[in-house]
């Protein structure tokens, strides 16, 4: 199973600090990269429950992540 979640967050150094706050949770299952002002995380996991909850732990980080970068800006 796989899924793929771009989000956008206005400007490249925003991307880069959501990425940044994100990448320290991500498992072997895992990558997120930075392109311009979006991150896309690539989630793998063999079963459907465990991707759901492994998407929606991330969901909840990456609001959280953008949620404190807008502050910093």
């Amino acid at each position: 199973m796989r899924a793929v979640i771009e989000t956008t967050h206005g400007t490249h150094e925003r991307a880069a600090m959501v990425a940044a706050a994100l990448t320290p949770d991500n498992t072997d299952e895992m990558e997120t990269t930075v392109d311009g002002e979006t991150v896309r995380t690539v989630i793998e996991r063999e079963s459907t429950g465990g991707l759901h909850a492994t998407v929606d732990d991330y969901v909840v980080n990456c609001t959280v992540a953008d949620e404190l970068t807008q502050t910093q800006t």
